[in-house]
């Protein structure tokens, strides 16, 4: 399926480049999702921050370089130099020149090198799920975008059925109106109320165009591309089904904002403790070679450098560690409780537009209405019926099938944003 959705998308970017009449595609809401993982160029994008953050703690692993360094050469000598030099020489290489040369290698103490570490890993861990906070953001209006469009197609074929129906009469109507069987006022009422319904679907068109534009980009297809969605038998689980105390330990647990806030936690106390290793002066050993700069001609000697730890013993990093640490505890009980109440908020939202969905679908008429609008139509052209009657059936037809189908999008977009709050897909 994934091979089947790469080559797709590859297969429309390359058509789209040479032409430019609009190429459709049809998708379910299991291949949106699945081009959306592949395709999507936020998601591309800061994936890359997970590479950045592992490459952080591979230059943690890596030692410090040693430090070789070459002084005290003389670019020049006297004659008597030379002379004095010759008596005791016996170099071949650079005879009258003094140099020395030093190396060095820097030991950190403290387990300083392990703590930057293992701080590192979290920061990874860290960037990790921002990464999924980012994609759960994008999945969720990825989900709506679909219902959206999904509403809009669907509300579409409404009017585009009363379109069909209402052109078919007034052309009958017109021919009445020639033959002198009907008044002219009766076409002007069914031409008004058909320019009425034009006018709604070029709004509902744009609407559409609108939400296709934003999956578009979601999905990174081409401009040139129209999305149309096909319908699948999708559930939602009943609000019965779920209970809030539930919700809130599923959110704790998936959320992927809410591991940062405690992965935080830890990077602070990790920073705390590297900090505090910081103390402990670190040791540089070195091994030196001098000639003809002291007593000896070959002076090969070794030294041990430390820093004396007497003023600065990096009392205020490790103050403001302390501090960040105490802080963001305060930040995750804050950020909790705000969860908790999304997630309420959210739970009620999908109850009510559940329920309400539930029962206007059990009492509804709508099945019925495909044939009634039919029927109408026969009886006003066989003028069993006045156009009042007609006009009144036409709204309540629409203003029906609207409510009916807004209902089921309100349902759909509350369960999608409860998923959100949640973290997780709730099944």
């Amino acid at each position: 399926m994934r091979k089947f959705l790469l080559f797709t998308a590859f297969f429309y970017h390359a058509f789209t480049g040479f032409s430019q009449e609009p190429q459709i595609v049809r998708l379910d809401s299991e291949q949106i999702q699945s081009l959306f993982l592949t395709n999507n160029l936020e998601l591309i994008v800061s994936r890359y921050n997970i590479d950045i953050s592992d490459a952080a703690v591979t230059q943690a692993k890596l030692w410090n370089n040693p430090t070789l360094s070459v002084s005290n050469v003389n670019l020049w000598s006297t004659g008597k130099q030379r002379e004095e030099l010759s008596e005791i020489a016996s170099y071949t290489f650079a005879k009258n020149t003094e140099f020395s040369i030093e190396l060095s290698q820097l030991i950190q103490t403290a387990n300083k090198r392990g703590k930057l570490i293992r701080r590192e890993k979290v920061s990874k861990e860290i960037a990790l799920h921002e990464f999924e906070e980012v994609m759960r953001g994008l999945k969720a209006e990825l989900r709506k975008s679909v219902c959206e469009i999904q509403y809009s197609q669907s509300y579409l074929k409404v009017l585009n059925n009363q379109h069909e129906s209402l052109f078919q009469l007034i052309e009958s109507y017109k021919k009445q109106v020639q033959q002198g069987n009907i008044a002219k006022n009766e076409l002007l009422r069914l031409q008004s109320s058909l320019l009425e319904l034009e006018n709604e679907i070029n709004e509902t068109r744009e609407e559409f165009i609108e939400k296709a534009k934003t999956l578009k980009v979601l999905l990174n297809l081409s401009p040139l591309t129209e999305i149309e969605i096909t319908a699948n038998q999708k559930t939602n689980k009943a609000p019965d089904a779920l209970i809030l105390s539930e919700l809130f330990i599923k959110a704790e647990e998936s959320r992927p904002d809410m591991k940062v806030y405690n992965l935080q936690t830890q990077f602070f106390k990790k920073s705390l403790d590297y900090e505090k290793s910081l103390r402990v002066p670190d040791i540089t050993i070195s091994a030196a070679y001098d000639r003809y700069g002291g007593v000896w001609k070959d002076f090969i000697g070794l030294g041990v450098s430390i820093d004396l730890p007497f003023f600065n013993r990096n009392q205020g990093n490790i103050k403001a560690a302390k501090i960040s640490m105490k802080q963001n505890s305060y930040i995750t009980q804050h950020q909790m409780n705000i969860i908790h109440h999304e997630i309420s908020a959210s739970y009620n939202n999908y109850i009510n537009a559940y329920s309400f969905y539930k029962r206007i679908n059990e009492e509804s008429l709508l099945p019925e209405l495909d044939d009634m609008l039919s029927a109408y139509t026969k009886n006003l052209m066989n003028r069993n019926i006045s156009m009042l009657e007609y006009i009144d059936f036409m709204e309540a037809y629409k203003t029906n099938k609207q409510t009916m189908l807004n209902a089921r999008k309100k349902m759909n977009i509350q369960f999608e944003e409860l998923q959100y709050t949640v973290g997780t897909d709730i099944k």
